[in-house]
């Protein structure tokens, strides 16, 4: 222990014994004290009820959590090619983003590491992949030449996937899997994704397509905070056997996405958030009483 300076002029030291002796010894504890309460504060812990019963959980899961941290950064290179002006590797980016986003949860599930921590880090990922990006991407490719209503309907879009991922939290538990209520915010993206995708690769800068595109936005945007139910895929079974035909169905459609990626990609979204309100339409017209 490191003396009082008073104690230490009365105490015969010898000349080679150098007075900071002590406090040098003291620094590696010390450094390893602080690292240990910096650890100590920036810990997660989450609390939930298993099996009836409280359990308290440090850390994270590093797996499915590694997902999301890379549609994170596909994201983030999505709106930094749009600012740079490299629209098709902005698209390609969002549309990475998706396939890594539906591998988190997954993969969660799959090797049961789902956690609040998860959840929360995959909704605010989203935001960024599937709410400023395309929106950002599609402004600054031509929203942007519309003037005040171009940055006001990207706007529209941010605001509308905020509101559509936070219904979705508060919702998770209470609603069919099988359905989505409200078109999913990764639809929405790729559905503007391959828009400037493919108007970008054919150099669509007409009036007409810039009014398109204003259009796919805003309806992209309140499509996702709609009541309209839009069918999930959740029920199907990836485990069990299915016919070969099947297996030769997804070859297929990977060589027919495979010749003009963002042709095949904008049909095939473009059909599937098309569906929504066509397949709501069907339904009311079929519970609607008949005219007498």
């Amino acid at each position: 222990m490191s003396q009082d300076p008073s104690n230490s002029e009365r105490t015969s030291r010898p000349d080679s014994v150098d007075p900071g002796a002590d406090e040098q010894e003291q620094t590696p504890s010390g450094e390893e004290d602080l690292a240990a309460a910096f650890l100590r504060e920036t810990e997660v812990v989450e609390e939930s009820i298993e099996d009836g019963k409280k359990v308290r959980r440090r850390g994270i899961y590093l797996l499915p959590n590694l997902f999301t941290t890379s549609a994170l950064f596909a994201g983030f290179f999505a709106v930094v090619a749009g600012i740079n002006g490299d629209f098709t590797a902005a698209a390609v980016a969002i549309f990475i983003a998706m396939v890594l986003d539906g591998l988190d949860g997954r993969v969660a599930r799959l090797t049961n590491t789902q956690s609040a921590f998860g959840a929360e880090y995959d909704s605010l990922s989203d935001m960024l992949s599937f709410g400023v990006a395309p929106a950002l991407v599609a402004f600054t490719w031509i929203l942007q030449d519309i003037g005040k209503t171009g940055w006001v309907v990207a706007f529209l879009y941010v605001a509308c996937a905020a509101l559509r991922l936070a219904r979705f939290n508060v919702q998770i538990g209470s609603v069919d899997k099988k359905w989505f209520i409200g078109l999913p915010s990764p639809s929405a993206a790729a559905l503007v994704a391959a828009s400037v995708w493919t108007f970008h690769s054919f150099d669509a800068d007409a009036v007409g397509f810039k009014l398109l595109m204003l259009l796919v936005v805003a309806a992209a945007g309140v499509l996702m905070v709609s009541n309209i139910r839009y069918y999930s895929f959740k029920d199907i079974d990836l485990k069990g056997p299915v016919p070969f035909v099947v297996l030769l169905a997804i070859v297929l459609g990977f060589v027919v996405i495979s010749l003009e990626p963002s042709v095949m990609l904008l049909l095939l979204f473009g059909t599937y958030v098309a569906s929504g309100p066509v397949l709501a339409t069907m339904r009311k017209m079929k519970h609607s009483p008949p005219e007498s």
